[in-house]
């Protein structure tokens, strides 16, 4: 791979493949790598020959095609070439104008974010760029809240030691804060603009590609080089976060930007019915080449055995004298009369009504969110019908789910459980159901946006209770939250996680305030007295330990080990002497788990000074390793984390979305299997399932598949599975796709009745319509109904939909289009194409009109069976019709009408004298439906073809009703009434499932921390000697006691319990 240099302000920017040396050199200011980015499919020029490649990959396309080739050939056209080409055209325009409709969005979607301003470093002043014109090598400056234009390397930010704040939401759905941080010798340029455009560094750096987790590079500045990794890029597609403004410099731009390099190219999609009906149309094919074929050897058979009698009187040119030539040119001759057995109108159809759909979609007001003024968007028309076919849903937690705003809700402490009471007769209740929220009005500092509802623990904190004290004191010590003060003097905090801001916060309202840190201190206010306590070490998170710890020493010289982290590790790493509690502990995880919190265990250990220098210095030894560094530290870690003396545990509410059990029980009686896809742990994830309903106390088994290997996760998904077909399985819905499908099979049936009729005149074809009804009948007089019905038809309403979500199941299992259900489409139109001939054909076999004439000529039996086709087709389509619109009556009624109308006008003296050749038949119309027995034979034909159908249909809903049928009955009977709607009753969960880890956390801010990299500097409070220091004279606490006694006498203090 080449490798790329740029200068910009003297920056240099090299891509390389590490086995490989520089060989292109370009100027990117003004050269071609900016930073535009396309998804559409087309352009003007490429339009029009991508799009017709990709419709006639489409078999009926290609089919008619090759049709209309074989119709310009005179000595095998039987039919005029417009009978194929203005159906064939108008399936092209239609799909071309829908294709470039999608991709017109797609290229208004690329202006919005092409066209977005940011700020660029131009020759040394900061202007005003185009996303589209940034490029690469460019310094932009970034502001807080503002969205990143291309993938920066972090040079500097308003943050100490280069420190920003970013959300990838964009990139991976999470909300929660990432660091980034710029190298110390970059961070030093700040925000001086004279510095920043002197900036001269060089970069060598990884060629493009879509690894979100990785970068490798080196940055070559002021004789140095420095190494560059993921922590100092910043990709587009973040958001800038708790950050002021920070300066970058362009590495990947437009497409090659790591965000695009995960999006790929755009694809021609097609569903499942569009590779159903090329494979039906295959059939059909296939099917038409063998009645050619059967035909064909007719043929030749004839012309051999009895056409040669009749060369001496017919006209013959001299190549047809041989039978066999013969035959093949009347297999192409075949060919072209049943060309209509293809139903390339279906497509037509199909792509309308997924148009119309897609509006719909568009249009609908129950999926309008008005909070954010947000409507529904179908950012495809060609993907509709794959909604009512759904049978997995791959869901994310956060933000999807789930609000992922941590509300602290409940605790236990030293055996006894706040956030619920006891009510008159001795049930536990919810407190924030009995009691009003506690009044945190006292506390100047407390968030008065989180409430809590339990006033004993209030009562426990004014009689200075020492486990409760000892409880909050490691809620405000042990996290990695940082604190800063706003322009009003308010605490803010900068949380990693929103699980930690929850209980900080907690602890802050409780009157425990996390007020600042530095590298080495932490300092607190404890019910209005300042403490620091000193930082010994900060033993860090990671998807292993599933726990953090901090060491530290308070100002009576004790050293104190906390540690907050999940239960199923942290009570492994108890004394023996905390059995008692921990059995009580367990039992109210289990209830906290019931009710779906999240929750964490809390825990500490008392060090002896002369224990802990020691290890100390084996931890710095380990430090300092270069092989197995982090086994060792590792180790350490667990040597030290053990015989802690608990103290209770934590319950964090993660809010779910409006509506999210609702859907989530909806979907699964719609026999939908939904995959939460979620980077928390496993018993997060059980939590949360349980919480929005996937799994329920009604499930016989939960089955957890974990391992290590492809080998071992197979063998737990064969015993699961063994263990599953034991079980029912849930009823599904599907209601989206029963008009869709149900369309389609009708169209199968329409093209199925409309097969052209062939006689045969001495071995030649004539068909029975003439060529200007076979090119009409698709186009005008059957495609609106079938376009009504596909668009506006339900076979129940929108609320019955939701009532009864096992409507969904016939979509999965493609009940209502399949093989089966086409060949008996087959089946239909064979019968009725049958009574279509037969009835007139036997009405007319030596019959005299009522003028005493002969009525049995060719255009009057064409007339005849016409018209009986048209009010066939109409009769069938009005029966399959369930729901009905005033557009419904005018498109089927009025194409009833339209027909005639041209009947009559194609036998007019009018026409015949513009057209004499095209329309000789004149007053063959009036003549023949003025036959009061042409008439009856149209009659006799409908009531023979549509009479069967009905009767079907009266057995199959009176004997085994379908479950839409028994909804559709019930829906009658209930029109003038309103039907209420039912609520499933909610009932609270009790789980013996013990709660599990849920704390959505990062590795690697331990280290942040204790290196000092993110404080910011300030003039630190006095602290000789780590005294305590006063923060006023009557601390809040006071306050508090002396307003809360009447409050708080009402209850009981429980006793606590002892060890």
């Amino acid at each position: 791979m080449s490798s790329i240099l740029c200068a910009v302000n003297t920056c240099k920017l090299f891509y390389v493949l590490y086995d490989r040396s520089v060989s292109f050199i370009n100027n990117l200011r003004g050269g071609e790598k900016d930073n535009c980015i396309h998804t559409s499919k087309y352009n003007i020029l490429t339009f029009l020959p991508i799009n017709l490649f990709e419709q006639f990959q489409r078999v009926a396309n290609a089919y008619f095609l090759f049709l209309l080739i074989l119709q310009l050939i005179p000595e095998i056209s039987s039919l005029t070439w417009f009978t194929t080409m203005v159906p064939l055209v108008l399936v092209i325009t239609m799909t071309a104008v829908k294709d470039a409709t999608d991709d017109y969005f797609r290229h208004k979607s690329d202006n919005q974010v092409n066209n977005r301003l940011s700020e660029v470093l131009i020759d040394s002043k900061l202007q005003n760029e185009k996303w589209m014109n940034v490029k690469v090598g460019d310094i932009v400056k970034l502001e807080n809240n503002q969205f990143v234009a291309a993938d920066l390397l972090l040079l500097s930010s308003s943050e100490p030691h280069g420190l920003c704040y970013i959300e990838t939401a964009e990139l991976d759905g999470e909300t929660n804060l990432k660091v980034r941080h710029a190298l110390s010798v970059t961070s030093e340029l700040g925000a001086d603009i004279s510095r920043l455009a002197k900036f001269d560094g060089t970069v060598v750096c990884e060629a493009p590609n879509n690894k979100l987790d990785k970068f490798t590079g080196v940055l070559s500045w002021k004789d140095s080089k420095h190494s560059l990794n993921n922590e100092k890029i910043i990709l587009r597609g973040c958001i800038l976060r708790n950050t002021s403004w920070c300066f970058g410099m362009v590495i990947f731009a437009g497409p090659d930007t790591k965000l695009m390099q995960n999006s790929g190219k755009t694809k021609f999609k097609r569903t499942s019915i569009d590779r159903l009906m090329n494979t039906l149309v295959l059939w059909i094919f296939g099917f038409l080449v063998c009645m050619g074929i059967i035909l064909a050897i007719g043929n030749s058979i004839w012309e051999n055995q009895v056409g040669d009698q009749f060369r001496t009187f017919l006209f013959w040119n001299e190549g047809e004298k041989n039978s066999v030539f013969s035959g093949f040119l009347t297999f192409w001759s075949y060919i072209i009369i049943l060309n209509t057995v293809v139903p390339i109108s279906l497509y037509v159809s199909m792509e309308v009504i997924r148009l119309g759909h897609s509006y719909f979609i568009n249009w609908d007001r129950k999926m309008y969110y008005p909070e954010k003024a947000t409507p529904a968007e179908a950012r495809t028309t060609t993907l509709n019908e794959e909604l009512g076919q759904i049978e997995y849903i791959f869901s994310d937690k956060t933000g999807t789910l789930t609000e992922n705003i941590m509300t602290f809700k409940k605790c236990s402490i030293n055996g006894k459980i706040y956030g619920e009471a006891d009510d008159d007769m001795g049930q536990k209740t919810d407190m924030t159901k009995k009691n009003k929220p506690v009044d945190f009005a006292v506390n100047p500092q407390a968030d008065r946006t989180c409430e809590f509802s339990d006033h004993r623990l209030m009562e426990s904190i004014k009689l200075g209770d020492s486990k409760v004290y000892e409880f909050l004191r490691v809620l405000a010590l042990c996290h990695t939250v940082m604190s800063e003060e706003n322009s009003a003097g308010q605490l803010i905090y900068q949380v990693q996680s929103p699980d930690e801001g929850a209980l900080v916060t907690a602890a802050r309202n409780l009157g425990f305030i996390f007020k600042s840190r530095t590298s080495e201190t932490i300092t607190i206010e404890e019910l209005g007295t300042l403490v620091t306590y000193q930082l010994l070490a900060f033993l860090d998170f990671n998807n292993i330990r599933k726990r953090m710890s901090v060491i530290v020493r308070n100002p009576e010289g004790q050293i104190k080990l906390y540690s907050k982290g999940a239960d199923t590790i942290l009570f492994e790493k108890l004394h023996p002497s905390n059995e008692d509690l921990l059995t009580l502990t367990t039992d109210h995880l289990s209830e906290f788990a019931g009710e779906g919190l999240r929750t964490l265990a809390i825990a500490y250990r008392d060090l002896d000074d002369k224990y802990f220098k020691e290890w100390h210095k084996m931890l710095e030894d380990a430090n300092a390793l270069i092989d197995e560094r982090d086994e060792r530290v590792a180790g350490l870690y667990e040597e030290i984390e053990r015989d802690l003396m608990l103290l209770g545990a934590t319950a964090v509410e993660d809010k779910l979305q409006e509506g999210v059990i609702e859907t989530v029980t909806n979907l699964s009686l719609a026999n939908i299997k939904i995959w939460v896809l979620t980077g928390d742990k496993q018993e997060t994830a059980i939590n949360i399932g349980y919480a929005c309903n996937m799994l329920t106390d009604d499930m016989n088994d939960v089955f957890i598949i974990s391992g290590n290997t492809a080998v071992e996760v197979r063998e737990e998904l064969r015993k699961a599975k063994e263990n599953l077909f034991e079980q029912n399985r849930s009823f599904s819905n599907g209601h989206v796709v029963f008009e869709k499908q149900q369309l389609e099979l009708d169209s199968v049936v329409e093209e199925t009745i409309t097969g052209d009729y062939a006689l045969i005149i001495n071995g030649h074809s004539l068909t029975v319509y003439d060529q200007w009804f076979i090119t009409l009948f698709n186009i005008v007089y059957t495609s609106l109904p079938v376009l009504a019905m596909g668009i506006f038809d339900q076979d129940v309403d929108d609320q019955n939909s939701m009532d009864y979500p096992q409507l969904y199941e016939p979509g999965q299992l493609n009940l209502l289009f399949n093989k089966r259900k086409f060949f008996i489409c087959m089946a239909h139109g064979i019968y009725t194409s049958l009574a279509l001939f037969f009835i007139p054909y036997g009405a007319f076999y030596n019959v005299a009109g009522d003028d005493g004439q002969h009525v049995a000529d060719y255009q009057s039996f064409a007339v005849t069976m016409a018209t009986s086709l048209v009010i066939v087709v109409s009769v069938q389509i009005a029966l399959d019709t369930s729901y009905w619109t005033v557009i419904n009556h005018v498109f089927i009624w009025g194409s009833v009408a339209t027909y005639f109308s041209i009947l009559f006008t194609m036998h007019s003296n009018g026409i015949f004298g513009i057209f004499p050749n095209q329309f000789p038949f004149v007053g063959n119309a009036r003549h023949s439906l003025a036959q009061k027995c042409i008439w009856l034979v149209i009659l006799l034909t409908t009531v023979a073809s549509v009479m069967p159908v009905v009767a079907f249909r009266f057995l199959k809903v009176d004997l085994c009703p379908a479950l839409s049928d028994q909804i559709r009955r019930r829906q009658k009977a209930q029109k003038k009434a309103k039907p209420s709607r039912s609520r499933r009753p909610q009932t609270r969960r009790s789980s013996s499932r013990r709660s599990g880890y849920a704390f959505a956390h990062q590795e690697g801010y331990g280290e942040l921390i204790t290196s000092g990299k993110n404080m910011r500097a300030k003039n630190p409070p006095p602290t000789p000697g780590l005294e305590k220091t006063l923060y006023n004279s009557t601390s809040w606490i006071e306050n508090l006691c002396k307003k809360t006694t009447d409050t708080v006498s009402s209850f009981s203090l429980d006793k606590t319990v002892k060890l």
